[in-house]
This record gives structure tokens, sequence and C-alpha cells, in this order.
């Protein structure tokens, strides 16, 4: 028990440079929701589902993180910050990284069956802060979700996602070759959502400049079929 805990307070170190020791780790709210979900998804499991939920309740007062008891989770997951949701059918495999603010959230099936309604993450997912995964999707192994993106649907092994509708973006192989990344992406290449704007911007000057070509081109071939007319 002891080997596991120093295991998994020395995974979060290894992606976190702000702690100076083990001890520091164990006030991370993540730490505490992590923990007091363990003991609420235990008594979910033997369907003592009054106390699960007053467990859930507890550590969501204590540290604004709000696991679903029914939720599966794996070994090393690191919730950095908190402010997070994960609802009831969320399955999350090892060594998975969540900042603050992400939101694993469920559908409401049209013929009102409750099964798989919530997303999976398999191993060694990051999911940038702010984030919705949104309904039963599975984001493939080391996927990375950037800060603030819409998931709605399956995300590919490694794949990088950003933007609302999330879509996968291409990264350099340095980057893509690298163990961790925090926050899911090489926040300098790839688009951030601050700049949004900006981008949307760009792509109406963009196809404002493909509409004036084809204007200038059809405005020069009537000019041209004119004075064919003129001389003959």
């Amino acid at each position: 028990m002891l080997a596991q805990l120093i295991s998994y307070l020395d995974s979060i170190k290894a992606r976190d440079p702000a702690p100076r020791s083990r001890w520091e780790i164990l006030l991370y709210p993540g730490v505490l929701a992590v923990g007091m979900h363990r003991i609420a998804h235990w008594l979910f499991e033997a369907d003592l589902f009054f106390l699960a939920r007053f467990v859930n309740h507890l550590s969501r007062f204590f540290t604004g993180i709000d696991i679903h008891p029914g939720a599966r989770i794996g070994k090393n997951l690191f919730i950095d910050h908190g402010f997070t949701v994960i609802g009831e059918t969320a399955e999350i495999g090892d060594n998975v990284t969540i900042y603050q603010c992400v939101t694993l959230g469920g559908t409401n099936p049209a013929n009102g069956v409750a099964g798989k309604r919530h997303p999976t993450l398999q191993d060694g997912v990051i999911i940038g802060s702010g984030a919705q995964v949104l309904g039963p999707i599975t984001v493939g192994p080391r996927g990375r979700v950037g800060a603030n993106a819409v998931v709605t649907k399956d995300v590919p092994e490694g794949a990088v996602m950003v933007g609302i509708p999330a879509r996968q973006t291409l990264v350099d192989a340095t980057e893509y070759q690298r163990g961790f990344v925090p926050y899911g992406t090489p926040c300098s290449d790839l688009f951030d959502p601050a700049t949004q704007k900006l981008e949307i911007m760009r792509c109406e000057l963009e196809t404002l400049q493909k509409r004036f070509d084809l204007l200038m081109a059809e405005r020069e071939g009537k000019a041209d079929n004119g004075a064919q007319r003129d001389s003959a």
C-alpha cells in the first residue's frame, strides 16, 4: 500500500515541477479527490449508493472536484488544480492527466436507457484546461485534447485535438515523441483558443479574397468578350 502511494506521488511529481516534496503533493485537491473516490466507488459497487453519494459530496465540498462514484479510474490519475466534473459511466485508464475546469460529460440517450453515456480516456491521455469531452466516445492512448476544446467524436491514438468543435492537428515529430506535454499541446506552435477571434477573421479574409478573385476574373472575361464582339 505504501509503495503504491509513493509510486503515485512520484508519477505526479514527474508531471508537475511545482512540488518540492511528496508531502506537498498529499495536499493537492486532485489527490484527495481521487482517494475519496476510491472509497465512494467501493461503496457504489457494494450497492451502498447513499453512502457513496455522501462521500462524493464531501469530496466535492473539500476539493471542488466532482467525480461520480460510478466512474472507473485506473492508476496514477493526476487532476491538476481541480474544478473538474467526471460523469457516472466515465472510464479513465492509467497515467491520465486532467487539468482544471474539465468536464467528462454525458449525453441523454433518445431511448431513455442510461447505458454508457460518458467518455473513455485510455492510458496516457492529457486533457487541457477548460476542455469538454462529451458523450460515449473514446480518446485513444496518448491522445491529447487542447485547452477549451470541445470533443464529441472518437480521438485516434496519439492524436492532438484543438478547437470548437475539436479537430485533429499535425504536431512536429520532436513534440510528438516527448513523454509528457503540459496542457496536452505545445502551446507556442498550435492554435491557442485565446486567439480564436483572430483565427476566424483570418478565415473570413481568405474567403473574401477568393470571392474577389472570382469576381475580377468574371469581370475580365466579360470585358474580353465585349472587346471581341466590337472587333468583329
